[in-house]
């Protein structure tokens, strides 16, 4: 659940509004954590991909489940699974990235 609580709040910018669910305040409506299930929904998969391309992210498919968006690459056992990875990957680099840059400043 870390994952996909990591997704949603950082590269599709809603809030937890309470342990399992979130508000997305574009749409004003609330999501189930039930309701956002990226790793087996392909279509709830193409809303990262869509925000991701909103973003500047340049999305490709290479293979029946790897993908990329720009030079971040990732696999799964299905391209939904595969997407959710690699959308992962986009959250851990930036957090990395974001710490180091707090870190720089602190010292």
């Amino acid at each position: 659940m870390v994952k996909i609580d990591a997704i949603a709040r950082r590269i599709l910018g809603w809030k937890l509004n309470r342990w399992d669910r979130w508000y997305d305040y574009e749409k004003g409506k609330f999501i189930h954590e039930s309701d956002f299930q990226p790793e087996q929904n392909i279509d709830h998969a193409m809303l990262i991909v869509e925000r991701l391309e909103e973003l500047g992210y340049s999305y490709q498919i290479k293979g029946l489940s790897k993908v990329c968006f720009n030079d971040i690459c990732a696999t799964g056992d299905t391209l939904a699974q595969a997407i959710t990875n690699a959308a992962y990957e986009i959250v851990e680099q930036h957090s990395f990235l974001d710490s180091t840059r707090l870190w720089q400043k602190l010292c």
